[in-house]
């Protein structure tokens, strides 16, 4: 009898499920979509300003849409896909008999180390060194039953909404500190609030985007710590931790009526609150920031789920549909798209490149996002073409096995 491996390897052949590259892929756009409002920096001009564009009725029409169907949704997608990844990290890994939490752990240290990496050289707006973060935690679930997961994954997230009530009824600020060190930073770049964020536009030298992602790091974890954000990336990592252990994408026609259900009342119950939370949003939160934070609650994770559960239901009818090929192919690549996006979005808004930014209502700014996915998805189908992993997931690999690998497709 063999002995099994003790070192952690890659497998020569891994299996791929298209509908969960597909629904990476999906998730993808829908962060190009959310990413560049802010990437454009058409979020933080001010409201006199987005008013006196040409396109401002257009614009607010983009907007309210945008906080409809988009803002939170892709990013909890995103974040049930990682969770569904760890379990197969650790089927995968339990069928080669090597040790899949150690595989797990090196693989978000050096999550942690890209995501670093991306916040301060390219954009503040990172989501990876959270995602390496909490997922540092999830070890810790692995012997907790399915109801438990998903009794505290909705625990949760609805924990942000207790601690808003808490911070509006006691006044409590939970970063300050963190806005002081973003002040000092800024002041020592010479930003401030009246040349903000035109200042970055303006800006040729890429030695200012470095300052200027330096402080911007500290306003994403005042957005983080105000956000409650690690407690929600967790509560979707459960989740999607419980998807995994059931493995309904790789029995979709068992689960196709669960999935409807799904669908039907995901729909049903996210479309209203939906429209409230982009009405609350657009209206600077008329009810509190409570009440905001409860819709964005109850609304953001139904419609996501109705999401994925309308593409799974497709894929299980139309497997060979074009669409799944189109959006698996950037699926694929979910991390070098990622920080692609972001390289574009530089040489796209900011002023070592076409200086766009601050010029554009949101309505183009989306357009923009739309063009860039769709060159993505150009890139990934050819880069699929000869390869099995993207550039960046390439050099991921390597560091997480700690040896060379071909990033060439194996023709086994």
């Amino acid at each position: 009898m063999a002995t099994p491996p003790t070192t952690p390897s890659p497998t020569a052949t891994a299996r791929r499920y298209v509908i969960l590259d597909a629904s990476r892929g999906f998730a993808l756009l829908g962060i190009c979509l959310a990413n560049y409002g802010e990437f454009s920096l058409y979020t933080f001009l001010p409201d006199a300003v987005t008013a006196a564009m040409p396109s401002a009725a257009t614009d607010r029409v983009a907007r309210f849409f945008q906080y409809f169907l988009v803002d939170g949704k892709f990013y909890t997608i995103f974040s049930l896909l990682f969770g569904i990844g760890f379990s197969i990290i650790l089927g995968n890994a339990a069928a080669r008999g090597t040790d899949g939490l150690r595989v797990f752990r090196r693989r978000m240290a050096f999550l942690l180390l890209i995501g670093l990496c991306h916040l301060l050289l390219l954009w503040a707006g990172d989501i990876l060194i959270l995602y390496a973060f909490v997922g540092f935690f999830l070890p810790l679930f692995l012997r907790v039953s399915g109801r438990a997961l998903l009794v505290t994954a909705a625990a949760l997230l609805l924990l942000p909404v207790a601690m808003d009530c808490a911070v509006e009824a006691f006044g409590w600020n939970l970063s300050a500190p963190v806005i002081a060190a973003t002040r000092y930073l800024h002041g020592q770049a010479g930003i401030t609030e009246a040349n903000f964020p035109v200042w970055l536009v303006e800006s040729q030298s890429y030695a200012d985007v470095l300052r200027f992602n330096l402080a911007g790091a500290f306003i994403r974890m005042q957005e983080f710590i105000d956000g409650h954000r690690a407690f929600k990336v967790l509560a979707l990592f459960l989740l999607g931790l419980w998807i995994g252990r059931k493995r309904i994408f790789a029995t979709l026609d068992a689960w196709r009526s669960p999935l409807r259900r799904v669908r039907l009342y995901g729909f049903v119950w996210g479309v209203p609150l939906s429209a409230l939370y982009a009405w609350s949003a657009m209206s600077h939160q008329p009810w509190g920031l409570p009440a905001h934070s409860l819709l964005y609650a109850l609304s953001v994770v139904p419609m996501a789920l109705a999401y994925m559960a309308t593409i799974a239901l497709w894929y299980e009818r139309h497997p060979s549909a074009r669409v799944f090929a189109l959006l698996a192919a950037p699926g694929r690549l979910a991390l070098t798209n990622y920080v692609g996006q972001s390289v574009i979005g530089m040489i796209v808004f900011y002023g070592i490149g076409f200086a766009l930014g601050a010029t554009m209502g949101i309505a183009q700014v989306e357009v923009v996002a739309l063009g860039v996915f769709l060159f993505q998805v150009v890139f990934s189908l050819l880069w699929t073409c000869g390869f099995r992993y993207g550039p960046l997931e390439w050099v991921w690999r390597m560091l997480i096995y700690g040896k060379w690998l071909t990033p060439r497709e194996s023709k086994e």
